[in-house]
């Protein structure tokens, strides 16, 4: 196939992008528009593999373009930190909605014969007990959720007026290497590297159910291939922990003392709980092939030998972005 992957200079996206390369001789053109998460570091080793063009998915011209001639799309632009949604929520709109029109009338129009969109547990909201299914009702909680929310109902709109042959994919917590540093885990990896403290929303009891990045990138890719069309595919990790918890891990790891955890202002709507049935996904023949103790070590190590990736992120722009959303410098 000749696949166009949009959203992949991010973390998960490029993920996909190398699963692909690596396990088939699929060709693949890759759409990004190179906003701060978006970065050409995360496909420097396979730059030369693919065909990279740099734009969005909101541009009309530009997507009808670029799906003439493809077989599938697979979607993974997004605007990804709730926090950045609850301060200014325009981008989200605009990418999760008016992006994901454009690209699913671009795949109409030219016949593309398999659309992929890449969506997240978030979109159920909070759960206190027991575990989402595919069933469970749409229920966001912050204007990131509520608009991914809104671009899976078009994709689910485009199968049954159009016929379009879609699938979406709804993943837990993903972590691993090349994730942006606003996120828990490589924030609070890389402040335990460098010696400074770890803030910690609220009473730090929010449970996340972890998936390893490669894990969600091989279930996407089975649900490309061999889903059901119309069909959601939820992925969920293998095991559920509290942020807390999380923490402790990281200042174990980095051994680090835990007099560095930082307790801030919770989070305005924060989520208490996820937990996603992976059942459906395992039927086409997942299993996720990493727990949570032995991909967090992983992790931690490929943050700590991969300074040429994250130094020119801590030197930039991140920095005013902590200091507003955290009160504080980075040390």
């Amino acid at each position: 196939m000749k696949i166009l992957v949009t959203g992949a200079a991010g973390f998960i996206g490029s993920t996909y992008v190398r699963n692909v390369l690596d396990t088939s001789d699929d060709a693949v053109v890759v759409l990004d528009k190179l906003t701060y998460a978006g970065r050409r570091e995360n496909l420097r080793d396979v730059e030369d593999r693919i065909e990279f063009v740099e734009g969005a998915i909101e541009d009309r011209d530009l997507v009808l373009d670029l799906t003439d001639g493809v077989d599938a799309v697979v979607n993974f632009a997004a605007e990804s930190h709730v926090d950045r949604s609850i301060a200014d929520q325009d981008a989200f709109a605009r990418t999760h909605v008016i992006g994901t029109s454009v690209l699913l009338d671009a795949a109409r129009e030219h016949g593309v014969g398999r659309y992929l969109q890449v969506s997240t547990d978030e979109v159920y909201g909070s759960i206190e007990r027991g575990t989402f299914t595919e069933e469970s009702p749409l229920n966001p909680s912050s204007p990131y959720s509520a608009t991914k929310a809104a671009g899976d109902l078009l994709v689910s709109s485009h199968v049954h007026t159009y016929g379009i042959e879609a699938v979406i994919t709804r993943g837990s917590n993903n972590y691993g290497p090349r994730q942006y540093p606003e996120k828990l885990i490589p924030l609070a990896v890389l402040n335990a590297l460098h010696g400074d403290s770890l803030p910690v929303y609220g009473d730090g009891r929010q449970v996340r159910n972890w998936l390893y990045v490669e894990d969600f990138a091989r279930a996407i890719d089975l649900a490309l291939r061999h889903g059901v069309a119309g069909e959601v595919y939820n992925v969920g990790g293998p095991d559920e922990t509290a942020n807390i918890d999380v923490v402790r891990r990281i200042l174990a790891l980095t051994e680090r003392d835990e007099s560095l955890i930082e307790y801030v202002t919770d989070r305005p709507g924060h989520d208490r709980r996820y937990s996603l049935s992976s059942a459906k996904i395992r039927e086409l023949g997942w299993e996720p092939s990493r727990r949570f103790q032995e991909g967090l070590a992983q992790t931690v190590d490929w943050y700590r030998d991969n300074e040429w990736w994250w130094e020119p992120i801590r030197s930039g722009e991140y920095r005013e972005y902590y200091e507003r959303q955290y009160g504080r410098k980075l040390a």
